[in-house]
Formats: structure tokens, sequence, C-alpha cells
């Protein structure tokens, strides 16, 4: 038995570099759709392999520890993936990276107590840089968490002392981590912790909730370095690899939302909607605007006797857990002939993937969802377009008015088609706290009311009649 264990350590690093390539295979699977359900695989087997081989290397593992640890999150992780209802998965993500965050702030903490633990300049700086980013990881992904929830509201926090707050708490945690690192002073170590901590809520509090889906990604980066600062602290390749990945991953998917959103990184951490500027935006000129209202049924006959339909969802179809109705509409509508398809914006939803997800999970074809840049020139030729619950991601003040916070914003030019119908449950703003002329428009026609609800009377006009 010993040697079978030596020759398993023996032989970790390469049992680490294929659960190192599983892990980058993950990432292409889940880069679509189709390859989704596969890559999840791939990164379940690298993630068992890493775990296996993890405790042939580890020396003296608490098998007791780690294994009761092991069985008590998996209960809960199971039953979590089991019973999550789709509006409440961005908030899932935010609570999981939270704990990638605190996972390295312990580590980090016990090995500053641990006697035994190599503590020379490089290992002072990985313990330093690894336990502060922990820690701002996981005081932010709760306030995130809290915001998507709407537990904390989505209204940042305001204010002409918040950066010269958010300055000093930084200056602060970095004096006391450079402190550390030159006398190896526990006590600063642990103000250092502190602080990073209390860092961690002014950084994400003053953000809006139109920039959640930003962060969301951004935070996914933080607790893949966070892994990687836990890998340095136990000499763990495959912990360095996987955090490296998914840090790496994040911060691509970061620049990628920002860049859906015209914005810079520094202008979602610093600026954002939800200043004095985007609520004036929101409040608009004072002036009452009209807009017109219709039925279920009204919209059901203009869609079955239509030649194209684009239908655009939001967060109020998953608030609605719509996705299966509004999978039933299209399906009756290309019963009478109609095309239909579905336009997904980047920041759509409250998490990056959040629609294509819903759609995925109401079995929508996937040819039929189309990526904003394929799908914005059709919008001139389309006879009419659904939006279910969406408001910033189709609001033409992103193209035509200067003075919007979200001007530059590349959009779903919804406004260009022949007709657009609008299901909300009232005229109130989007996430981003603005108005939409959208609603306005004499093109536009608003139905109110739960989006399931609507959708499924839809579905019965629709088969009430047709072309």
């Amino acid at each position: 038995m010993d040697s079978l264990v030596n020759s398993l350590a023996q032989h970790a690093d390469w049992a680490y570099l294929v659960g190192a390539v599983l892990f980058i295979l993950t990432l292409r699977g889940l880069s679509g759709p189709k390859t989704a359900i596969m890559g999840n695989r791939y990164g379940m087997i690298g993630m068992a392999l890493a775990i296996a081989t993890t405790f042939f290397v580890a020396p003296s593992p608490a098998l007791g520890l780690i294994v009761g640890a092991m069985v008590l999150g998996a209960i809960i992780g199971i039953h979590r993936a089991r019973t999550v209802p789709m509006t409440q998965m961005p908030e899932t993500v935010a609570m999981m990276h939270s704990l990638v965050g605190l996972a390295a702030v312990l580590i980090a903490i016990a090995a500053v107590f641990n006697p035994d633990f190599s503590k020379d300049g490089v290992h002072r700086f990985e313990l330093f840089v690894g336990c502060f980013v922990g820690a701002v990881t996981f005081t932010a992904s709760v306030i995130a968490w809290g915001k998507l929830s709407a537990k904390l509201g989505a209204k940042p926090l305001k204010g002409a002392w918040v950066k010269p707050v958010q300055a000093a708490l930084f200056l602060a945690m970095i004096g006391f981590g450079v402190h550390y690192f030159v006398t190896e002073s526990v006590s600063s170590f642990l103000i250092m912790t502190a602080i990073a901590l209390v860092f961690g809520y002014f950084w994400i509090a003053p953000i809006g909730g139109g920039d959640m889906p930003v962060v969301v990604s951004l935070l996914n980066s933080l607790s893949g370095w966070a892994a990687a600062g836990i890998g340095f602290t136990l000499s763990n390749s495959m912990l360095i690899i996987a955090g490296s990945l998914v840090g790496s991953s994040g911060a691509i998917l970061s620049y990628i939302m920002c860049k859906a959103m015209n914005r810079s990184l520094l202008n979602v951490l610093f600026g954002g909607f939800g200043t004095a500027s985007a609520a004036a935006g929101g409040e608009g000129d004072g002036k009452e605007k009209n807009y017109k209202s219709g039925s279920a049924e009204d919209a059901a006959f203009m869609m079955a006797n239509a030649d194209s339909v684009v239908i655009v969802p939001g967060y109020g179809l998953a608030q609605a857990r719509a996705q299966n109705a509004v999978k039933e509409l299209a399906t009756v509508l290309k019963e009478q002939g109609v095309t239909v398809r579905y336009a997904i914006h980047p920041v759509a939803g409250r998490m990056p993937g959040h629609m294509n997800v819903l759609l995925a999970e109401a079995d929508v074809p996937y040819e039929d969802v189309c990526e904003m840049e394929e799908i914005n020139s059709d919008f001139a030729s389309t006879d009419v377009v659904l939006v279910i619950g969406a408001n910033d991601v189709v609001n033409p003040a992103a193209k035509d008015d200067p003075s919007s916070p979200i001007y530059g914003m590349p959009i779903l030019e919804a406004h260009r088609a022949r007709t657009v119908m609008v299901i909300k449950r009232s005229m109130a703003a989007g996430y981003a706290g603005l108005d939409n002329d959208l609603f306005y428009m004499d093109k536009s026609m608003m139905i109110f009311g739960d989006a399931k609800k609507v959708l499924e009377d839809m579905v019965k006009g629709v088969t009430g009649g047709g072309h």
C-alpha cells in the first residue's frame, strides 16, 4: 500500500497536468450552449482527479475533517442546485464567489499562525496578496448577493465622502500589508485582513444595480485569483492552474461585458449608473408621456398575422419563470408559418449568459437564439418585436440622447421594427434607473401583467386565430 501511495505521489504532476487540460476543455465547452454539458463533465472529471491526487500528495491530511466537509458541502450544493430558481441563479453565483474568497482568507490566517510554515519573503508576499484579494472578494460578493437578491437594494451608496473613504481604506490595507511583509507582524496581517473586508463593502456598495452583470463577472475573476493565491500558499500546482484559468477567463469576460456597455472597467467600478446624472436621466423632463396599451389577445392577433417575430427576453422573463411559456408561444407561431427568433443582449439579465441559460432550460432550439451583432441588422425588416421584461438593453436613448448616462452603449435596436410590443408589470424604470423612450413610440404597445400569464394568454389567442 505504501508503495502504491508513493507511486501515485510521484506521478502527481502528471495527474495535475491531465486535470489542467480537462479544465481548459471545460472553459472551451462552456463557451457555447451546444457544448456546455460536455464542458461541465470535463470540469467534474478534472476536479475529481485533482481532489483524489491531492489526498496522496498532502502531508498527513486530516481525512475525517476533509471528507466530512466534502460530504456536507456536496449535500448543500446538490440541494441548492436542484432547488434554486433561475431568478436566483445570479445571487447564487455571487455567493459561491464569496466562499472562495473566505477560503483564501482562512487558509492565509492558518498559515500565518502555523509555526512550521515557511515565511520567507516570497511566501509573505503570497500571503499578503492572496489574503487581501480573498477578503475583498468575500465581502464584495456578499454585497453583490444582497443587491442581486434585492435584500440590500440595487441603488448605489452615494455621497462625496465615498471615494475618499475608498482611497483611505485601500491605502491603509496596502500599508498594513507592507508592514507585515517587512516585519512579519501578525497584528498587522490581521488588521490588513479586517480593513480588506471593510473595503470590499465600500468598493461594491457605490455601484448601481445596472452594472451588476459586470460586477458578477469581475468577482468571478477575483475568486479565481484568490484560489490561485491559495495554491501558492499550499504549493499546489493544480490549484494555481485552476485559479489562474478562472481568474483570466473572468477578466476577459469582464472586458467583453464592458465593451457591450461601451464602458471602461474603471468607469463601472468608480463611476457607473445610479449617479446624479443617471438619476436625472431617469426622471426625464418632468412632462407626462403618453403610451398605448393593449391586451394579450391584441398582441396574439398581430403576431399570428406577421411574417417575422423577434422575441427580446429580459429579467422580467426570469422573474416570472416564463421561459416555457415563451417557448410554447414561439412553437404555436411557427405552426402558423411565422418566423420566430430570439435576440440576446450580452448584459441582459443579472449575470452573463443569464438569458441563454433560461432559454436552454426551456429547450429553445439553439439556432433560433441570436446574439446582438447578428440580429441588429434584421430589426428594420421585422414585423413584430416582443420585448419581455427588458428595459435598458432596448433603450434608444443609448443611440439618440447624448445626455443619457447610457449614451453609446450598444443596444438591441428593437425600435427599428415595424411594431413593438412590451410586456411589463408597470411603467417603472429599468434596473439602471432610466426611463425608456421606446415605450412611448407610436409603433409601441404596452401589455401590462405577469409575463407568464400574459404569454399563456397570447398562446390561447394565437391558437384561436392565425393566418
